[in-house]
């Protein structure tokens, strides 16, 4: 059976990839030489002091963005490679305790005391209608106590008490307007 020849099928007449062009040699080129490498190696050796201080700049200024170094590291947990272990996070600034003397009206009551106790610190002043008791602070921490025989006479006694912001300012403000007196919880 023959095919016709301009059938798709019909036999090429030269071999496949004869119609390619011949091939020629590539010609041989000098080595390129780059210039000014040289001179930057030279620069670089010669001005090593420089390179090794901007070096450690860049290195303490990436330590530095690490986190805070002291007595953090102490507490630094050795599963953790090095970062500090997860802990609480830190209270809004508002809620921080902070340390508020406050002087209460009667030194007897103040000598019951100790550091570590729980108290509820109550405002009381007297008004023409009669007297008005509210209750300042709750639950507030005592840190600091007078030694004995230390309060003045008729001007009670200083004690120091750990509270939220919020709270040692209405304890300051009370104390200017009012008697303080202590509860322990």
């Amino acid at each position: 059976m023959s095919v016709p020849p301009d059938s798709p099928f019909s036999p090429a007449p030269h071999p496949p990839g004869s119609d390619a062009p011949a091939t020629c040699e590539v010609p041989h080129f000098a080595p390129l030489r780059v210039r000014g490498g040289g001179y930057r190696l030279r620069r670089l050796v010669r001005h090593r002091g420089w390179a090794l201080a901007a070096g450690l700049a860049v290195t303490a200024a990436a330590l530095g963005a690490t986190g805070p170094r002291g007595d953090a590291d102490a507490h630094r947990d050795e599963r953790t490679h090095g970062r500090p272990a997860a802990g609480p996070a830190p209270k809004p600034r508002a809620d921080r305790t902070v340390e508020a003397p406050v002087r209460i009206a009667d030194g007897a009551t103040v000598r019951l005391l100790r550091p570590g106790d729980r108290v509820d610190v109550i405002a009381a002043r007297e008004t023409a209608a009669g007297g008005d008791a509210r209750v300042v602070a709750r639950g507030a921490r005592v840190t600091e106590v007078p030694p004995p025989g230390a309060e003045t006479a008729g001007m009670g006694a200083l004690v120091v008490l750990s509270v939220p912001r919020p709270t040692a300012a209405r304890l300051a403000g009370a104390g200017a307007t009012s008697r303080l007196a202590v509860t322990l919880c």
